[in-house]
């Protein structure tokens, strides 16, 4: 009796777990600056915080309520710089990678 008293609590907080949030009307992830600081949060553990200063300043564009953030490289230099996508919707990171 004990087990089936554990699993139906357990049943109980997973579907606590599972109900919806509160939805911003303009999503999580609501701006430019918003999706520059969560690219920075998951770039840094990835590339190292020194190669992502050097990529400063970055760039968000909006298409289709996805983010996009790119780092920039200075005029003359050649090379790839870090890019995010990230929902607007929910902030969900879509796609993480460093172009070449």
């Amino acid at each position: 009796m004990k087990k089936t008293l554990c699993f139906t609590s357990l049943g109980i907080l997973l579907q606590a777990c599972q109900t919806s949030t509160f939805q911003p009307k303009t999503g999580f992830v609501p701006d430019n600056i918003t999706a520059i600081k969560i690219a920075e949060a998951v770039w840094t553990p990835i590339y190292g915080r020194e190669a992502i200063e050097k990529e400063k300043p970055f760039e968000a564009t909006l298409e289709c309520q996805v983010w996009t953030v790119k780092g920039t490289l200075p005029k003359g230099f050649a090379g790839g710089v870090a890019v995010a996508r990230i929902s607007k919707r929910d902030g969900k990171i879509i796609e993480v990678f460093h172009g070449k």
